[in-house]
């Protein structure tokens, strides 16, 4: 049996655009109770009882989110692989109980691009620790850090999340 999709079509996008990532919030996923899907935008995240996200501030040009559809033909499967890449400027033990944290976790994410658009990662299956270091550098100009690279396998890209009115209410689940 042939599989039928509508497509509609894209025009060219006049508007500025920028790459990057400004800001990462990371949630367990068993405290992320409900996401509400509307006209393919999340338009609600509810929260476990006092749960929260919690933010992670990130220095310019320093994290990256790349969704690459993965396609076998032979086994008639498709899936987003998203790698959410972060780096952490500085080794210092708070650093590093904040990534061993992330290395046993199972997570949701929320992720704000720096166009300003924030997008949910975590809807299928949790998002897992897929590599990361420590690393002091060599020269004097080298970056002293850490860096972590999360993956969500979802059946679908990331959702945009619809922000303020009929949207998410970032305040009421961020801590």
């Amino acid at each position: 049996m042939a599989c039928s999709q509508t497509l509609s079509g894209l025009i060219n996008d006049c508007a500025s655009n920028m790459g990057g990532v400004r800001k990462v919030y990371l949630a367990n996923k068993t405290d992320v109770s409900g996401v509400t899907v509307s006209e393919d935008k999340v338009t609600g995240i509810s929260m476990a009882s006092e749960a929260k996200f919690h933010g992670y501030a990130l220095r310019p040009n320093t994290a990256s989110m790349n969704s690459t559809a993965q396609v076998s033909q032979e086994n008639g499967t498709t899936y987003w692989q998203t790698l959410l890449q972060m780096v952490f400027s500085r080794m210092e033990t708070t650093k590093r109980v904040e990534v061993v944290a992330m290395a046993q976790a199972e997570l949701c994410a929320i992720v704000e691009d720096a166009n300003g658009l924030f997008w949910f990662l975590g809807m299928d299956a949790p998002l897992v620790l897929n590599a990361g270091d420590g690393n002091t550098g060599t020269a004097r100009g080298d970056r002293n850090g850490y860096s972590v690279t999360l993956e969500d396998d979802s059946l679908q890209p990331p959702y945009e999340i619809l922000m303020g009115d009929g949207g998410v209410d970032l305040d009421s689940i961020v801590a």
